[in-house]
């Protein structure tokens, strides 16, 4: 559950386009100690990203207003369920565009009348100004050996912003090795009370280690409310006490929980085409959309690696309704139910991909090459498991080094295109 951080942004995203489907003091000390460097060895897995999920049990009421920047341009679907206990729940998606909406309104109150972020300047304290740009830099070091063509992008941008998606991007996969790692089977819920702890004191200008300071100080530059980390953090409990999710509305708020949060936590640092049209909130929601097409495409790689730990990260409902259950996985035969069933879920997922890519232009300029780079490469990841016939129980889909080469200037050219056409909508507009 390795967190790459891939983003994308796309205004008035359509909703009917969505429906269719404690810690031993010594045995992870390195996780959590101030030598900690982050070149954690353990097993890598791909992200877990998010979006919207609907069941076919929930009552859907559309929400509108408005105005420009409001819940209108973000359609959402509020599913209020009664359950046997005559108690209301919420809908995941409903959930989850609550800290969308938060999120969205700490980045408009940053915003100035350039429509850019204005990042706060370094806070210099006698003695630490070197040992914080050190800090970054080894952000930038883990970066690089484990996302390396998203490192490459982040070259691009400037120097403020490609220090903080560094700082973010460590933070995430420190998390993840805490339940992913070599030292997994040693954490327990208190552990991950620790870690939250540890997480509230760098928010509040107290970082443990050298790593956490880079976080500390990116987070005091930059509007990133301390909710998505949290909810990171949730996910990992999910992953101590659950390997099943029943429909897709479970797997959403999972996906959202362990990668989805990723988006929240770096559209503020990210930014937004200052000409761009699109609302705060659709930037957010369209970024996870992207999340959920990445995820998607994580878990139907990792079947077979998923299911030799006893965990199935597949909508229970969907399994049964094709004729297939655990067992089937485990067994991890080809057949043709299984085909069935796997064609379904990569229409899923590339349409999750053909939503996040019509907005990638939204980004500002110098954050649209790793994000296309990135959409590309994962999107591949679906052809390669066909490639396969399916076979996602032995074979691991990947992308060749070749074919990573081919990208990057594919990428490239998409993101300099994109910014050709804003000019030119704008030159036509400004004619009229």
């Amino acid at each position: 559950m390795s967190c790459a951080l891939l983003y994308v942004v796309s205004p008035n995203t359509e909703i009917s386009k969505f429906i269719s489907y404690g810690l031993p003091d010594y045995s992870i000390k390195a996780a959590l100690s101030s030598n900690f460097d982050g070149r954690i060895k353990g097993k890598k897995k791909g992200t877990r990203w998010s979006s919207f999920s609907f069941t076919s049990d929930l009552k859907y009421t559309c929400l509108s207003g408005g105005g420009s920047d409001n819940a209108g341009n973000f359609p959402v679907v509020s599913s209020l369920v009664a359950n046997s206990a005559a108690e209301v729940a919420v809908s995941s998606e409903q959930r989850v565009y609550d800290v969308v909406l938060k999120q969205a309104a700490l980045v408009k109150e940053q915003l100035g009348s350039s429509g850019q972020i204005d990042v706060k300047p370094d806070i210099v304290v006698p003695g630490t100004l070197s040992l914080l740009s050190e800090a970054y830099d080894r952000c930038g070091e883990v970066c690089a050996e484990y996302a390396k063509t998203f490192y490459l992008g982040t070259l691009l941008m400037t120097p403020e912003k490609r220090k903080a998606i560094w700082a973010i991007y460590v933070w995430c996969r420190r998390t993840d090795e805490l339940v992913d790692g070599p030292n997994a089977s040693h954490i327990t819920p208190k552990a991950l009370d620790r870690w939250e702890s540890r997480l509230e004191d760098l928010y509040a200008g107290r970082p443990y280690d050298m790593l956490d300071a880079a976080l500390s100080d990116t987070v005091q530059k930059f509007p990133v409310d301390i909710q998505p980390f949290k909810d990171m953090i949730e996910g990992m409990r999910l992953d101590l006490k659950k390997s099943r999710y029943k429909n897709f509305d479970e797997l959403y708020l999972y996906c959202y929980y362990v990668a989805g949060t990723v988006g929240l936590m770096s559209v503020p640092v990210m930014g937004i085409e200052p000409e761009s049209k699109a609302t705060t909130e659709s930037v957010y929601g369209a970024a996870l959309a992207l999340g959920i097409a990445n995820q998607l495409t994580n878990i139907l790689r990792d079947v077979g690696e998923d299911a030799r730990r006893g965990r199935v990260y597949l909508p229970q409902d969907e399994l049964m309704q094709s004729g297939l259950s655990d067992e089937d996985i485990f067994a991890g035969k080809v057949t043709d139910k299984w085909r069935s069933f796997m064609k379904k879920q990569i229409k899923r997922a590339r349409m999750f991909f053909d939503e996040a890519e019509s907005g990638v232009t939204q980004l500002s300029a110098s954050s649209r090459w790793p994000v296309w780079a990135s959409l590309l490469l994962y999107r591949q990841i679906l052809d390669e498991i066909e490639a396969n016939d399916y076979n996602n129980f032995t074979k691991r889909a990947y992308v060749s080094k070749a074919k990573k080469v081919v990208a990057l200037p594919v990428a490239y050219a998409k993101s300099i295109l994109g910014s050709t056409k804003k000019t030119q909508q704008t030159l036509q507009a400004s004619k009229k």
